[in-house]
């Protein structure tokens, strides 16, 4: 939402197919590219061609560029639509590519159609950011983006006025920068064993995952990315996080021995080694990482350091008695110390994270804060603040979108706990407590796009919209502008002009739910609502795909058995905001729950976690506590039941440091099985259903029993858990069954 918008009372300027644009003021280079990008964008999502036009001739659209130009800073503009007809003034050529964003979004609001003219309502627009820092941060260690794909991403960010791609190059799984003195990073560094959903990345599990950009992609990428005011920053984690340099250069760790590129998630004990031959190697990476990317900022991590090699190392230990440091904390602090005043002894400003922070340590002066600890109303960021740091906003609670959206049975594969679309643009960006001196220094609102379970571009895609526009308006609009149900009054059109750039965005905010019961013989009762509340979800009862004119869902429906509930989510110029979902109505729908309609027995929330993809669509998602194969069926309605079926995947442990909190559920010799209780985990058994041995990764398995006896009405919950060691092979539930 721009900062001020002044509509006229009438009038409108239609922009016609051929219409003229023209360039006032300055028109260099760097102009040049904003109204080729403008002319290209309208013409590609709108299908109409404006000409650019000389300064004397008729134009529809002008900008305006000038240095004295009445706006606020270097990325503001102004737009005044009138009988003139549209015209962007800003300051400079960032300001006025900011301006053809948005007259972009006034030639694309709902119900426009391709080809046809736009028509443009009068008024004015003063607008320029909230935030200096608008960031998203892409993780390609652990999955690998193509350069093309990174610049599609690039090109919608622009247009959600972001201006910052944290690139995330190095760690554990695999380093991707080119660093032509230690060729080994680029070779032993970018490859590791293709594990589980590597293997459909690769071609094989006998195929490595083997990933490095070169100095030209890279090169490529920053170019493209100034060309729309995107600054590149990349981000080289130190000194954890460091195993795949350790795989590369062994005497850069403390042990001297060579680990694996990790294939595990989560936080590696693998530290790079404190000392002056390891700063050497760093410095000479951070000259290559200046040389490639010409941004003032360079990341070197400082989060989620295991120091358990550290304690073990007497060097260590002797280092940091020799530098009369308290603890390992303060020694991490010395390191980044030094890689911190390196950078800035050459012009560059270093960013990191916030654990330091956390762990009671300062941080190098003059370093930039990104503080992902959301917890306890932003501490950690307000004691960034109070070190004197600029802080950037990123906290994991709701800025993390690799997160998984929802509970829905169709949703992505991603970690708890839930960022919803409503969480992400109700983010906490002033901490409570915060002083008006401090809040100055707030920089900037971040969204992480870790990779952990993003295989795919089309994973990043889902991840990523429409929470991204949450994110832009967090970062760009005023504090006053802010208001939820404005935001959900303008989303269908940004969620269209997704579709016209050809993204794939997710669903998950708007799609139906059913809650199903059957409270009566002959008709069941179906409940039907969405994440947010909003949209007109309309629904069909013979299994036809719902449409703008379908019945409204306004109330709870009494549908007869047999019935197939099929419904979907329209906004009110009838474009589709969720495509349809469907339930039958019959009493296997009431006997039969997929993992995600069950609960942990921990009470924790659930993983959603990928399984192996079968020979015809799409890959199975389950919901998973890792560590603990344990659920709960609440609330059940059984009674007569005499037959069980369970299908069931075990997925490879990958899990790292979650390893030490596992569950062993103890069965018998015979290998593993699904056991389920009545009532609760250590009540009576109902079934067992052996699983055998096999093996992780080995595709979805069915197993049917007889039940010993008919399940009796005193069973009101059930207690469902694989025996065996999950850290070798984490069993997941596909679908639990109960027949007569």
């Amino acid at each position: 939402m721009p900062a001020v918008v002044r509509p006229a009372a009438a009038g409108t300027v239609d922009i016609r197919d051929g219409a003229g644009v023209a360039v006032r003021g300055v028109s260099d280079a760097a102009m040049a590219t904003v109204v080729d990008n403008f002319v290209q964008r309208l013409a590609t999502v709108r299908g109409l061609t404006m000409r650019k036009v000389a300064g004397g001739e008729p134009a529809m659209v002008t900008f305006d560029v000038r240095s004295d130009a009445p706006v606020v800073g270097e990325e503001g503009y102004a737009i005044a639509v009138g009988e003139q007809g549209i015209v962007v003034t800003a300051r400079t050529p960032r300001g006025a590519f900011y301006g053809s964003v948005t007259v972009w979004q006034l030639m694309t609001q709902p119900g426009w159609t391709r080809g046809e003219p736009a028509r443009v309502p009068y008024g004015n627009i003063e607008d320029h950011p909230r935030f200096a820092w608008r960031a998203v941060l892409l993780d390609s260690s652990r999955h690998y983006q193509g350069a093309d794909e990174i610049k599609r991403l690039i090109d919608v960010m622009s247009l959600d006025k972001l201006n910052v791609l944290v690139w995330h190059l190095t760690d554990d799984q695999g380093w991707r920068l080119p660093v032509p003195s230690y060729p080994e990073l680029s070779t032993t560094g970018a490859c590791r064993d293709a594990v589980g959903n590597d293997s459909e990345v690769t071609g094989a599990p006998t195929k490595p995952y083997c990933k490095v950009y070169t100095t030209a992609e890279i090169g490529d990428i920053v170019r493209y990315a100034a060309a729309r005011y995107v600054e590149i920053v990349p981000e080289i984690d130190l000194p954890g996080h460091s195993q795949a340099a350790i795989a590369a250069y062994p005497w850069l760790g403390v042990t001297g021995k060579r680990p694996p590129v990790w294939t595990d998630w989560g936080v590696s004990p693998w530290l790079l080694n404190p000392n002056a031959k390891t700063l050497r190697f760093v410095t000479d990476v951070m000259d290559e990482a200046m040389r490639l990317f010409p941004s003032r900022y360079i990341s070197i991590g400082g989060d989620e350091a295991d120091k358990q090699q550290w304690n073990a190392s007497p060097e260590v230990n002797a280092q940091m008695k020799a530098l009369k440091l308290a603890n390992m904390d303060e020694l991490q602090g010395w390191f980044m110390q030094q890689v911190a005043t390196y950078l800035v002894e050459h012009g560059r400003t270093p960013v990191g994270w916030d654990d330091e922070v956390a762990a009671g340590v300062a941080l190098p002066q003059g370093q930039v804060v990104m503080s992902w600890h959301g917890d306890h109303d932003e501490r950690v960021a307000l004691a960034a603040l109070r070190q004197g740091h600029d802080v950037v906003m990123t906290p994991q609670e709701s800025l993390y979108f690799d997160h998984r959206q929802s509970g829905h049975a169709d949703e992505w594969a991603g970690p708890p706990p839930e960022v919803t679309l409503r969480d992400a643009y109700d983010t906490q960006l002033v901490p409570p407590g915060t002083r008006a001196d401090e809040a100055k220094h707030i920089v900037g609102v971040q969204a992480g796009l870790w990779s952990e379970q993003l295989l795919t571009f089309a994973h990043v895609q889902h991840a990523a919209f429409p929470r991204i526009a949450a994110l832009a308006e967090l970062g760009w609009s005023p504090p006053a502008a802010h208001d939820w149900d404005g935001f959900l009054a303008r989303l269908p059109g940004e969620l269209a002009r997704y579709r016209a750039l050809g993204i794939a965005s997710a669903d998950s905010a708007f799609a139906p739910t059913f809650e199903i019961s059957h409270p009566a013989e002959g008709a069941f009762r179906a409940v039907l609502a969405n994440q947010i509340h909003a949209g007109d979800i309309r629904y069909t009862i013979d299994g036809t795909e719902p449409a703008a004119n379908s019945p409204t869902y306004t109330q709870p429906l009494s549908l007869p058995v047999g019935a197939t509930l099929r419904a979907a989510t329209f906004a009110t110029d009838g474009s589709v905001l969720a495509t349809a979902r469907s339930t039958s109505l019959d009493e296997a729908t009431l006997w039969s729950r997929d993992s995600s309609a069950l609960e942990t027995c921990s009470g924790e929330p659930p993983s959603r976690l990928q399984g192996s993809a079968p020979a015809h669509g799409p890959s199975p998602v389950y919901a998973v506590e890792i560590g603990n194969a344990c659920w709960i069926w609440p609330a059940v309605s059984l009674q007569g039941a005499t037959r069980v079926a369970v299908t069931a995947e075990k997925l490879p442990w990958r899990y790292g440091d979650e390893a030490r909190g596992a569950v062993v559920h103890s069965g018998n010799d015979t290998g593993d099985a699904i056991e389920i209780h009545a009532n609760r985990c250590d009540g009576p058994r109902l079934a067992m259903l052996p699983l055998g041995s096999v093996l992780p990764a080995g595709g979805l398995v069915r197993r049917e029993t007889n039940l010993p006896a008919r399940i009796a009405a005193d069973v009101h919950a059930l207690c469902v858990f694989a025996t065996g060691d999950p850290r070798q092979g984490q069993w997941a539930i596909g679908k639990l069954s109960f027949l007569k």
